[in-house]
């Protein structure tokens, strides 16, 4: 099925024509694969500019972990991790350009991309989503699906910005005890066409919508296998499809890494190419340089 493009922040986003990568950029001291390496705002910038330059489509920002038995952690605290690092992306002066072990803050071709590149905020919550856009956030990237903020929907709808509806049962610190599906595929579709019914309802253009089924959200490692396995499911919501597999657990599990993160992509890159294949437009990842790769070659074989 294709869907209609988008134009995110000036950029087109012909979906079906090839696969977007959505960098992971974690604001956080506590995510369970790059935690506290970019919680200066300094650390976030560099980056934000390194994931641009090596390809990206889209900056996922995020200050609020959702690894399994994550603490919440206030509102204060969240829009003090996010906020100055969207600020600074989106108005950052050339001081921010004086690492040297990082020349390509210096160029000022690469300043105006990352100025000009789409920002996602990662959150559940609307206050934060409201600020976030505020100051040039572009997505709201909302694992719930609206469902932990009855507020989302209606910030999302006055402010006509793409939305990203994921699925979850539970919440980080109670899902991976929820994974008792009866049809898991069947369970995750009927949640994301009812979130996608009720944010049409609350005033958000089914143009603006994304789903994504939520790998390792309340999913065993063999329930995660299966969803790639019946990726092309989804296609029938009519929408397009974010899947994030990267560097998460049931890979590490496959690779008997369960402790070592950051070597897990390739095992990443096979799941990538398996999203692909199922129809997927958006893969939302840590490594981009490699996974632009990826997606070339298997763009190449899927798309033709």
């Amino acid at each position: 099925m294709n869907n209609e493009p988008m134009i995110i922040r000036g950029k087109l986003f012909e979906w079906g024509a090839r696969t977007y990568l959505m960098g992971i950029l974690n604001v956080t001291p506590d995510s369970f694969s790059d935690g506290g390496e970019f919680s200066s705002i300094k650390a976030a910038v560099i980056q934000a500019r390194r994931m641009v330059a090596a390809g990206a489509d889209i900056i996922d920002i995020g200050g609020q972990s959702t690894r399994p038995g994550s603490s919440q952690i206030t509102l204060q605290q969240e829009l003090d991790r996010v906020l100055p690092v969207i600020n600074q992306i989106r108005q950052g002066p050339d001081e921010w350009a004086v690492s040297g072990a990082c020349r390509v803050l210096q160029d000022k071709s690469m300043r105006k991309t990352l100025a000009e590149m789409p920002i996602s905020i990662d959150t559940t919550r609307a206050e934060v989503a409201y600020r976030a856009i505020a100051l040039g956030a572009d997505i709201v990237n909302d694992i719930s699906g609206g469902t932990f903020d009855p507020d989302m929907f209606s910030v999302v709808a006055q402010k006509q910005v793409p939305t990203i509806l994921m699925h979850i049962r539970g919440t980080p610190q109670t899902m991976q005890k929820m994974t008792d599906y009866e049809d898991l595929i069947g369970e995750i579709y009927g949640f994301l066409e009812g979130r996608i019914d009720a944010a049409v309802e609350a005033g958000i253009e089914r143009s603006r919508l994304i789903v994504d089924p939520g790998i390792g959200f309340a999913k065993t490692g063999a329930q995660n296998l299966e969803i790639f396995r019946q990726m092309s499911r989804f296609r029938a919501l009519g929408v397009p499809i974010l899947v994030g597999p990267s560097r998460k657990s049931f890979i590490g599990h496959l690779l008997h890494r369960p402790t070592d993160p950051k070597g897990r992509v390739w095992g990443t890159a096979a799941a990538c190419v398996g999203a692909i294949a199922g129809g997927a437009d958006i893969l939302r990842v840590h490594d981009v340089a490699e996974m632009r790769d990826v997606c070339r070659v298997a763009d190449a074989i899927f798309r033709g």
